[in-house]
């Protein structure tokens, strides 16, 4: 865990251009546009943005770089850029379109060394390993790697997946429990503390966040260094600073 300030970062899931946001990946609805939701969470105190092509893998082609730029051009902000990115030429192509960082799933699975090559190539510090994680007893952790928006068992063990990308050149590890994504019932505590005593890099928590309770309970008891929260945010049912205070509250340092 590390002991900077932990971060409380918005999530845009993009499917053909405009903001989605379902369960357990599925039954999408339109919640606007990327550029204006990235821009308008920022200023409302965002540490960081992620925006994921959540079709991109599923329909086998490349990120929408357009949607890329245009949300970069607005934003102060980190911003990581997943979905769809297959080789070290589409990591090469979101930076120049104005990521920070880059995040792989599908395609590190079925070629690790893409973490390498592009951890070589760029630095850490832009290769995010994004794991979808989902319970089984086919694996000794009790979590399984699932990919293709979750529709894909990887038959690898979530943990000791997490340990490899970090050992084969991860700067960060985006954690999402597939169980939980969209459900709102809290994050996957255990499977959070599980990686982030696992790895030696930050690890963002992701899936299940219904209240900004939940969010303070996985940066205290998992010890993520950030929390990724979407769909409460999407449905004004909370805020950024609501979020933020909560944290506080618990006794935790985050970013003003």
């Amino acid at each position: 865990m590390s002991a900077l300030l932990r971060r409380v970062v918005v999530c845009l899931d993009v499917d053909h251009g405009r903001v989605k946001k379902g369960v357990r990946f599925q039954s999408l609805r339109d919640v606007g546009c990327p550029v204006e939701l990235a821009a308008r969470y920022e200023t409302e105190g965002a540490d960081e943005i992620v925006l994921l092509d959540v079709s991109a893998s599923v329909e086998g082609r490349a990120t929408l770089f357009d949607v890329v730029r245009r949300t970069a051009e607005r934003l102060f902000v980190p911003l990581t850029v997943g979905g769809g990115v297959r080789t070290v030429e589409d990591f090469e192509r979101a930076l120049r379109a104005g990521a920070d960082k880059v995040g792989v799933n599908s395609a590190a699975v079925a070629d690790p060394e893409l973490i390498s090559r592009a951890s070589e190539r760029f630095g850490a510090q832009c290769v995010v390993l994004s794991i979808d994680a989902k319970k089984t007893a086919d694996f000794p952790s009790g979590y399984g790697v699932v990919t293709h928006g979750g529709r894909k068992p990887a038959g690898l063990d979530a943990i000791a997946w997490a340990k490899r990308g970090v050992e084969l050149g991860a700067g960060e590890i985006l954690l999402t429990s597939i169980d939980r994504d969209g459900v709102r019932t809290g994050y996957d505590v255990e499977l959070t503390r599980a990686v982030v005593q696992a790895v030696s890099v930050p690890v963002v928590a992701s899936g299940g966040a219904g209240s900004p309770v939940h969010v303070a309970q996985v940066l205290a008891d998992a010890g993520a260094d950030a929390a990724l929260i979407a769909g409460i945010l999407h449905d004004g049912e909370t805020t950024v600073q609501a979020i933020k205070g909560e944290v506080r509250r618990a006794g935790i340092a985050v970013r003003a």
